[in-house]
């Protein structure tokens, strides 16, 4: 009898988790509407390339490319987790405005290629190869070369 068990219990669990790790290519009205609208207001002369829906065991998250290379990352509420601009600069108003102050003050020549964010921090990448780390405080933790 546990010998059954053991073998349904694995069973489902291998079911689960090769469901739970599922990409699906979706169209852009399939994004959350936040996302939808993350899209419009920031790259509205850009088209999307592609777009996916990743699950996992804890929600779904979004991938967006861009036909210009940029690449962005969106939580299962449409929120921007990353924002990634190939060949120019991340949009001033997707980072915090005391990131882009503390960029323009101290590395004024620089651009924002990258961001990153989460429950903890913002990472920020520049053109002059820097990587920033604020906290969510807005203050700098880190900065890698």
């Amino acid at each position: 009898m546990k010998k059954i068990l053991l073998t349904v219990v694995v069973a489902f669990l291998s079911i689960g988790f090769a469901y739970a790790y599922d990409d699906v290519p979706i169209t852009v009205d399939q994004l959350p509407q936040k996302a939808q609208q993350f899209l419009k207001s920031y790259f509205p002369q850009v088209g999307v390339s592609f777009a996916k829906k990743e699950s996992d065991i804890i929600g779904n998250e979004y991938d967006v490319v861009l036909t210009d290379g940029s690449k962005m990352e969106f939580t299962s509420k449409g929120e921007w987790k990353s924002v990634e601009c190939k060949g120019g600069a991340v949009p001033a108003d997707i980072a915090p405005k005391q990131i882009t102050q503390y960029v323009a003050k101290n590395y004024p020549d620089t651009k924002i290629l990258k961001i990153d964010r989460d429950n903890r921090e913002y990472e920020v990448y520049l053109s002059n190869r820097l990587e920033l780390t604020f906290n969510k405080d807005f203050k700098l933790v880190d900065i890698d070369d």
